[in-house]
């Protein structure tokens, strides 16, 4: 048990970094045709950009699925720690960042004073203000610059 919550952090600190290589390369970069519009603010709720909730909802599924097959060995885990990242994505950038669901925001978050959460929207707000494919910063999502702690007011 120990193993594969060991297993399960790893894996949601390693998304990080795959986050941060899937948005810069991927989303910026061949399929930027599906993430225009998040930096363009379509009008309506959906999307074409929430369409990549599946690049990281597929193999968290998938590692779940065969490592229960296996009596729930590492494989699980590691979808688990994809699936507790997926969360922590959908809270901070979706809830948090881009308000999508206010009321869920104002429960949860309430007035931002916590210097790391007010770091994590600047550098967010800073990578939206590039309304093109490149050139861009601040690509990931849980590891931010120091310099946006500074410009926290």
């Amino acid at each position: 048990m120990l193993v594969g919550i060991l297993i399960l952090i790893a894996t949601f600190f390693f998304m990080e970094f795959v986050a941060w290589f899937v948005h810069k390369y991927i989303m910026h970069g061949f399929l930027w045709s599906l993430h225009y519009d998040h930096h363009n603010q379509p009008k309506g709720f959906i999307q074409k950009n929430d369409t990549f909730f599946l690049i990281f909802a597929v193999p968290s599924c998938i590692f779940i699925i065969f490592g229960a097959i296996d009596g729930f060995d590492y494989k699980s885990w590691i979808g688990f720690g994809i699936l507790l990242y997926g969360i922590a994505y959908f809270l901070i950038h979706e809830v948090l960042i881009h308000q999508r669901l206010k009321k869920l925001r104002k429960f949860l978050f309430g007035n931002i004073t916590n210097k790391y959460l007010k770091a994590i929207i600047k550098a967010h707000h800073t990578h939206h203000k590039y309304l093109d494919k490149n050139p861009g910063e601040s690509y990931g999502m849980l590891i931010v610059n120091k310099k946006y702690f500074a410009r926290n007011d």
